[in-house]
C-alpha cells in the first residue's frame, strides 16, 4: 500500500504573493469591462439605423466658405522681457499705449478723404506746389494736344511696315538715339516718395510734363522744363543738383491709374485702392472727389478697391472702373459721388487692368487673375441669376497663368502681359469697331477660339515678384510717324518697344538706371518714354 505525500505547508510570504496576485487580475478584469463598456458608447451609430438615414435624406450641399477680407498690416511688436521690462511696470503700460496709438493712426492713415482738397493743404514735406506753367495747359495755342487722332488705316500701316519694313527701320533709328534725360541724375528725380504703382504723361508737345501714383496714394508732379541752378556756375554743384518737385497726398491707398480727360487737358483724374476717383483740376490746384462707393461694411472695402480707370472722348462725363473684386463700375459724374452708379459682375478674382476699343468705346477688353483675356460688348447687358448683370461676352481666351493687363490701340490690336512669361498680341481687323450691335447680340459667342487666338507670342520675363509693380503694355496713342507701337517694363533695368506684329523696336536704358522702371508709359504723339521704380525714382528717355 502506498501512502501519499502531504503538500508542504505555506509559508506566509506565498499566502501573501499569491493573494496581491489575485488582487491585481481582479483590478485588471475591472478596467478591462470598464474601457469595453466606453468604447461601446462613443463608437458612432450605424449606417443602417433610421436617424442616420433621416439625416442623408435631409442633408443639403455645405455652402462654399465666404472669403475673409484682407486683414490690414500692423505695427510689428516688440518683447518688453528683451527690452528688460518687467511685466507690471509703468514702462510696459507705457509700451501698451503706444502700440494701441500707433494701430489707431495705421487704421486712420487708410481711411478714405472726401470732398475737396486744395494741393496747398496736402502738399508733402519740402514739395510745395507753386502751379508753375500748367495754367496754360487748355489745349489751346500751340500747345494745342492731339486727341482722337484718326488712326492710320491698316494699308498705310502695312505700308509703313511693309516687306522693306522701312517705316519700321526708320523707327528703330530714331528711338534707338534716345538718350536719358540730361538735366538732372536719374537717381535725383525721385518724384514720389514710395513705390511708382502707375506713370503717365500730359498729352502737351511743348514739354514732358509727368504724371506718377505710389504704392500710399502720393500723386507726384515733374515739369522737365526746369534748369538746374547754376547761380554759382559751378559744374560740380550742378551736376548735384535736385530738381524741383511736386508730390501731394491726395489718396490713402495706392494709385492704380492716371488718366487725362480727353476734352479738358487740364483734369487729371486718379483712380485709388482706397475706393474713390478724384479729378485734379491742374489750373486751380483743386482736388475733387468724384466716385466712392455707398456705406459698406469694413470688411467689404476692399470689394470696392479700384484697379483702372478709363473715360471715352464720346462720354467724357461716364467713368469706366474696374476692381479688385472682379466687379465693372459705369459711373456718371454728373450725379452724386455715391449713386448713378451701375455694376457688372465679370469674374470671380481680381480684373488686373482693362481697356476700351479706342475706336469703339463700347467694346471691353478685360484681363483677369482668373488667367483669361475677355472682350464684352457693353451695348447688351444681361441678367445673370449667379453673378447679376453683365454686358454681352464676344470672346475668351485661357492663358497659362493668370493675365496682368490689356491695352487695346485704334487698330483694333491688344496687347497682354501674363505670368507665363509672354506679351501676347490679339488682332483683330479695322471692321470690328463696326461690329453691328445685332450681331453681337446672339447667346453664343460672337469670336470663335480661332478668332480669339494670339497673333504673335513675345517671350518676356514678367516675374515681378513682390517688390516690383506689375508689367503693363502702355500703347502710344497716336504716333505721327511710323507703325503703331507699345512699351512694357523690362526687368533688366530697361523699357522695351515692340512693334503693334511683335517686332522689337528698341530696348531703353542707360548707365544711369538703377532699379527696374516697371511703371512705363510712352507720350501720346511725341516719341518719349518714360519709367517709375519701386524707389519712387524716374527715367526718361528722349
Amino acid at each position: 500500500m502506498t501512502l501519499k505525500k502531504e503538500a508542504p505547508a505555506l509559508s506566509a510570504y506565498e499566502l501573501q504573493r499569491q493573494a496581491n496576485i489575485a488582487s491585481n487580475q481582479a483590478l485588471l478584469q475591472e478596467l478591462s469591462a470598464a474601457s469595453t463598456q466606453l468604447a461601446l458608447s462613443l463608437a458612432p451609430p450605424k449606417s443602417g439605423t433610421s436617424t442616420t438615414k433621416k439625416q442623408a435624406g435631409s442633408s443639403r450641399r455645405t455652402p462654399p466658405a465666404k472669403k475673409q477680407a484682407p486683414k490690414e498690416p500692423q505695427p510689428r511688436r516688440t518683447s518688453s522681457r528683451l527690452a528688460g521690462l518687467p511685466a507690471d511696470s509703468e514702462g510696459a503700460k507705457r509700451k501698451a499705449d503706444e502700440f494701441a496709438a500707433l494701430q489707431v493712426a495705421e487704421r486712420a492713415k487708410r481711411v478714405r478723404v472726401g470732398g475737396e482738397l486744395k494741393l496747398t493743404d496736402v502738399g508733402v514735406a519740402g514739395r510745395a506746389w507753386d502751379g508753375g506753367g500748367l495754367g496754360a495747359l487748355d489745349g489751346g495755342g500751340s500747345g494745342a494736344v492731339v486727341w482722337g487722332r484718326a488712326a492710320k488705316d491698316e494699308d498705310e500701316e502695312d505700308e509703313a511696315e511693309g516687306k522693306g519694313e522701312e517705316g519700321l527701320e526708320a523707327l528703330r533709328e530714331r528711338m534707338g538715339s534716345m538718350k536719358l534725360y540730361e538735366r538732372f541724375e536719374p537717381n535725383r528725380i525721385r518724384i514720389t516718395p514710395e513705390r511708382v504703382y502707375t506713370i503717365n504723361f500730359h498729352p502737351t508737345e511743348e514739354k514732358a510734363l509727368i504724371f506718377a501714383g505710389d504704392k500710399v496714394g502720393n500723386l507726384g508732379l515733374f515739369d522737365t522744363s526746369q534748369q538746374p541752378d547754376d547761380d554759382d556756375d559751378n559744374d560740380d554743384e550742378d551736376a548735384d543738383a535736385d530738381p524741383a518737385l511736386s508730390t501731394f497726398k491726395i489718396h490713402t491707398r495706392p494709385i492704380s491709374a492716371l488718366h487725362i480727360c480727353p476734352t479738358t487737358p487740364t483734369h487729371l483724374h486718379s483712380a485709388s485702392y482706397d475706393a474713390s476717383v478724384r479729378r485734379l483740376d491742374l489750373s486751380t490746384g483743386i482736388s475733387t472727389e468724384l466716385y466712392h462707393p455707398p456705406p459698406t461694411p469694413a470688411s467689404d472695402e476692399s470689394t470696392y478697391a479700384l484697379s483702372g480707370l478709363a473715360i471715352a472722348p464720346s462720354t467724357p462725363s461716364i467713368l469706366h472702373l474696374s476692381t479688385l473684386s472682379g466687379l465693372f463700375l459705369l459711373h456718371d459724374t454728373r450725379t452724386n459721388p455715391s449713386k448713378g452708379t451701375t455694376t457688372h459682375h465679370l469674374s470671380d478674382k481680381k480684373i488686373g487692368g482693362f481697356a476700351l476699343h479706342p475706336r469703339a468705346p463700347h467694346l471691353l477688353a478685360t484681363a483677369s487673375l482668373d488667367r483669361t483675356l475677355r472682350i464684352w460688348d457693353l451695348r447688351h447687358v444681361r441678367a445673370s441669376p449667379a453673378s447679376g448683370t453683365r454686358p454681352a461676352l464676344l470672346g475668351t481666351h485661357e492663358s497659362r497663368l493668370s493675365v496682368s493687363h490689356a491695352a487695346w490701340d485704334a487698330r483694333g490690336t491688344i496687347a497682354t502681359t501674363s505670368y507665363d512669361d509672354t506679351i501676347k498680341l490679339h488682332a483683330f481687323p479695322a471692321a470690328a469697331a463696326a461690329w453691328s450691335a445685332g450681331a453681337t447680340a446672339g447667346t453664343a459667342p460672337f469670336l470663335s477660339e480661332e478668332a480669339m487666338r494670339p497673333a504673335a507670342v513675345i517671350d518676356h520675363n514678367n516675374q515681378t515678384g513682390r517688390w516690383v509693380t506689375i508689367l503693363r503694355p502702355q500703347w502710344q496713342l497716336a504716333p505721327v510717324l511710323g507703325p503703331p507701337r507699345f512699351c512694357v517694363g523690362n526687368m533688366a533695368r530697361g523699357v522695351d518697344v515692340y512693334s503693334a506684329r511683335g517686332r522689337a523696336v528698341v530696348s531703353l536704358g542707360g548707365e544711369g538706371v538703377s532699379a527696374v522702371p516697371a511703371a512705363a508709359a510712352m507720350h501720346p504723339t511725341r516719341e518719349w518714354v518714360v519709367g517709375g521704380t519701386a524707389s519712387g525714382k524716374l527715367c526718361l528717355w528722349t
